[in-house]
């Protein structure tokens, strides 16, 4: 029997990699060409934020363990989930809007709002904010990708 307390884990159903590998190294050039230009540390807060918000255990602790290895701080990891409402010398201006595009993006329901939009395109330039989205769309097709075939936590 299970308890509310236990975590029972689902079985992977495939492995993404070796099934199509011609598609899954066209998701290796995109990645690495979505990242040219950004700051390495905005890449990840962008893809740690959208693992978040997409469910993606997988990816979630990948770039967790990735930003940390880039020098992120614990702090800045923990308040990620409530970026909004975190002191303001936690995530500069920049950050936050970029964490607000990724948000938006990845909630793709109702688009991407003028508003935040705006915000993004004040502190990036054309070309760096479209690197940026492409950050953005990469994450969240990774994370489907992974959810989808359950990819396990820890299995980097």
């Amino acid at each position: 029997m299970t308890t509310t307390n236990e975590i029972t884990e689902a079985p992977a159903r495939l492995d993404y990699a070796r099934t199509v590998p011609k598609v899954f190294r066209v998701m290796i050039a995109l990645d690495a060409a979505a990242r040219e230009g950004v700051d390495p540390s905005l890449v990840e807060l962008v893809q740690m934020r959208t693992s978040q918000l997409n469910g993606c255990a997988y990816c979630l602790d990948m770039h967790t363990k990735d930003a940390r290895k880039a020098g992120e701080t614990d702090e800045r990891i923990y308040l990620l989930p409530v970026w909004q409402e975190a002191p303001a010398g936690v995530y500069s201006a920049r950050e936050r809007a970029a964490l607000a595009l990724a948000e938006e993006i990845a909630r793709i329901g109702g688009g991407v709002s003028d508003a935040v939009y705006a915000r993004a395109a004040a502190h990036f330039e054309e070309a760096e904010l479209a690197q940026l989205i492409s950050v953005c769309f990469t994450i969240n097709a990774w994370n489907r990708i992974n959810v989808a075939t359950r990819k396990s936590p820890g299995t980097v």
